[in-house]
């Protein structure tokens, strides 16, 4: 008899440590982003980042005492000296990428293929590449995603995200990549998708898109750029209630929902890659956040990678974007507490 009890007690022990151990890595392992694209030319114009005592700091250190552990940093091709819609070239995304390796953040590199910002409502080709054929097009992406990938191998950085193209709901390098011709911009992410893995294998390809909540479009736009041979790794969505235009608790359960279609439809992981609401809600944008964290973490079978804040440090005196995570004082709102909150994972 008392073998047994013996044995039951350390069999229940062992799959408590199980359970831990598993719980403990999987918290690890879930990304607790943060895209900080203006960060060089905020720290080369002067701007001082204080922390919660009201002593200067690296951004870095403070955003990692907020429980971030990755960063997420976009690259223009041939970019002005704009501090706001210029910068985010190669050799200044190699010196930032260094950076945050050193204070060991996970990197997640995003690809524009534009000279400026990539979106909805802009894919703009790089002026150098305006008069090229779609089969240079292809060639272009290609070289340029494996130039940036190269120079970042050879300062020891492999990122372990990359994204080809950004928010290209509707496109990339318009017109020959607009979804009005889905196969050719299935070829052109599958360009820098070989370019990524000529370099780096075992990093994660990105394709994302806007309105993480719209699951006609993300499905509309999957089965068209799969069906048409477009390879990649992962499903990257932006969520921001406040484009949405109303409260997060209107559409969260509508963000669950698509993410978790898209990693059954597909057989993909998902990762919510740009999320953000307005700086002075600060409790609203902490419940978001939270709430976020939560839909995510919940995607069947761990295919939920985590979550990116889009720009928390760029304090709207310095950069006019409402949604930042960043108060007046020059120090970050508790909204960012949310990446410290525990979020167990749901069984």
């Amino acid at each position: 008899m008392k073998k047994s009890i013996t044995f039951l007690y350390s069999s229940a022990i062992s799959v408590l440590a199980l359970f831990f151990t598993s719980s403990v890595t999987q918290a690890q392992k879930f990304a607790r982003g943060a895209d900080v694209g203006w960060l060089q030319q905020m720290e080369a114009t002067g701007y001082v980042f204080y922390n919660d005592k009201g002593v200067a700091q690296d951004c870095f250190q403070i955003l990692k005492d907020r429980g971030i552990n990755s960063v997420r940093f976009r690259v223009f091709v041939n970019p002005s000296a704009d501090k706001v819609n210029g910068h985010c070239g190669r050799d200044e995304v190699v010196i930032m990428a260094k950076r945050a390796k050193a204070f060991g953040f996970r990197i997640m590199i995003d690809f524009h293929y534009s000279d400026t910002w990539a979106d909805p409502g802009h894919q703009l080709k790089p002026v150098a590449w305006a008069k090229h054929s779609f089969s240079q097009l292809k060639t272009d992406v290609y070289d340029h995603t494996l130039d940036v990938i190269k120079a970042l191998k050879a300062s020891g950085i492999t990122p372990e995200w990359v994204q080809i193209g950004n928010e290209i709901g509707n496109g990339m390098l318009w017109p020959d990549g607009s979804t009005t011709n889905y196969p050719q911009l299935a070829q052109l992410i599958t360009s820098g998708y070989k370019a990524v893995k000529a370099v780096s294998p075992t990093t994660k390809v990105i394709v994302h898109l806007e309105s993480g909540n719209d699951n006609a479009k993300f499905r509309t736009f999957f089965d068209n750029v799969t069906v048409h041979g477009a390879r990649f790794d992962v499903i990257g969505l932006s969520y921001y209630p406040y484009w949405i235009g109303s409260d997060y608790t209107a559409s969260i359960g509508n963000l669950a929902a698509n993410l978790n279609d898209m990693a059954s439809r597909y057989g993909k992981d998902v990762i919510v890659a740009e999320v953000g609401d307005d700086y002075t809600a600060v409790q609203k944008t902490y419940d978001m956040l939270v709430a976020v964290q939560k839909v995510v973490k919940a995607v069947p079978g761990s295919s939920g990678l985590g979550v990116f804040y889009w720009e928390p440090e760029g304090a709207k005196s310095w950069s006019n974007y409402q949604l930042n995570a960043w108060g007046d004082d020059g120090k970050p709102t508790r909204a960012l507490d949310a990446f410290l909150t525990e979020i167990p994972v749901p069984r």
